[in-house]
């Protein structure tokens, strides 16, 4: 062996590691990683306010991990099917398939292995309501929001955000095994809170979203009437986020911790709307501020509702 072609080895040998790490690293972007941690805060806490307490950690764990594997077949299969818009919006052209990085039907086989693993999970350690709930939520995810709603509705996050609604109807079957009123108050927080905090993105990213012919709202309605939007939608989350005090008999931790953090996200709400009304436009309304809080209060309101039957 020459030691030309010796040399020629090495770099194969070196890029190897890199070559496999970068695939892995495609795969997992198709899942949306960060996505799929937001409907996990909202499961836990679900799971604890159904035990009163705290749950059986065996279950907690195959519930997540069940509950990740379906989450991640549903972002997968919107990659898919958005691969042509995400290929022309500045925030999702570095997507794997945009940059072809995965091939479609490689991408379409990928999404259904992580599907039928994430109902067999279910089936196998949770139970039958837990994997229906998981399948609903998927097949609303990717047949009614993203191939129907999405590119034809100026609505389509308000009703298309119910597929994200249900972790906390999961999380509390896979506990006792049926619905009750309160899983469907923590539905109803999450329906409510989604458009704000979508809208709030969608604000900074109007021109993409316009670019790609996606009618999001911030895209047909001037900004003073998508912000008092999001001010009416984020009254109706405090609101509703306050109803599940009587509806689960918390202690006091809950509603204590649901009025402060309403207060802070209704202030930061009728900032937005006020920063609209005085002629600001996109990111000079500075709509990230109320997207970013948006994550931080529903996970500390979830948290809240898990550690509240620990005190009692």
């Amino acid at each position: 062996m020459t030691s030309l072609q010796h040399a020629a080895r090495e770099v194969e040998r070196s890029l190897a590691p890199a070559r496999a790490r970068d695939v892995v690293g495609a795969y997992l972007a198709l899942t949306k990683p960060r996505i799929i941690e937001l409907l996990l805060v909202t499961t836990i806490p679900a799971m604890f306010l159904a035990a009163g307490g705290v749950p059986d950690l065996g279950l907690v764990l195959v519930t997540l991990l069940a509950g990740a594997l379906a989450a991640a077949s549903a972002n997968a299969f919107n990659c898919v099917l958005d691969r042509d818009i995400d290929e022309l919006m500045r925030r999702t052209r570095r997507r794997p398939l945009p940059r072809h990085q995965v091939g479609t039907a490689a991408a379409v086989v990928f999404a259904s292995l992580l599907g039928v693993a994430s109902t067999v999970v279910f089936l196998v350690a949770v139970n039958w309501l837990s994997a229906v709930l998981a399948l609903a939520a998927n097949a609303f995810y990717v047949f009614v929001y993203t191939m129907w709603l999405k590119r034809r509705f100026s609505q389509n996050i308000v009703w298309g955000g119910i597929a994200g609604c249900f972790p906390p109807l999961i999380g509390w079957t896979a506990v006792t095994g049926e619905l009750s009123w309160a899983p469907w108050v923590l539905f109803a927080i999450v329906f409510f809170w989604t458009p704000p905090h979508t809208w709030a993105l969608a604000i900074r990213y109007r021109a993409d979203y316009a670019a790609a012919g996606v009618p999001m709202l911030p895209v047909v309605l001037p900004a003073p009437g998508v912000t008092i939007r999001i001010l009416a939608y984020s009254v109706l989350t405090v609101a509703v986020s306050l109803l599940l005090w009587p509806v689960a008999g918390t202690g006091w931790l809950y509603p204590v911790v649901a009025a402060v953090l309403g207060a802070a996200f209704l202030v930061e709400a009728v900032r937005l709307h006020l920063r609209a009304k005085a002629g600001l436009v996109d990111t000079e309304l500075k709509p990230m501020r109320l997207f970013h809080w948006s994550n931080s209060y529903l996970a500390l309101l979830f948290i809240a509702a898990a550690v509240d039957p620990l005190l009692r």
